[in-house]
């Protein structure tokens, strides 16, 4: 347990830290997932709208370093890929 009261404050950071990141990573990974159902659907426009909006989240996740910006990169790369190779 934190004795001094710079490490209990350490502790109430990192807590409030990791349920933000985690909160962060979801909200990407559920952004991401509709962009892939919207693509398995078929659906051209709807995959566009939902990468839209998924792009500025990625972004964030890249930005606030819980993910390494080329990492959602290369996921924003594939999934623009694969809505550019569907069919019209």
């Amino acid at each position: 347990m934190a004795h001094s009261s710079q490490a209990k404050k350490r502790v109430r950071q990192n807590l409030r830290s990791a349920a933000r990141n985690r909160a962060r990573a979801s909200r990407v990974r559920t952004f991401i997932k509709k962009v892939e159902a919207a693509i398995a659907d078929g659906d051209r426009d709807g995959a566009r709208m939902a990468l839209r909006h998924a792009e500025p989240e990625m972004a964030r996740g890249a930005q606030k370093g819980k993910f390494h910006r080329n990492t959602m990169q290369r996921k924003l790369s594939r999934l623009s890929r694969k809505i550019k190779g569907m069919a019209v």
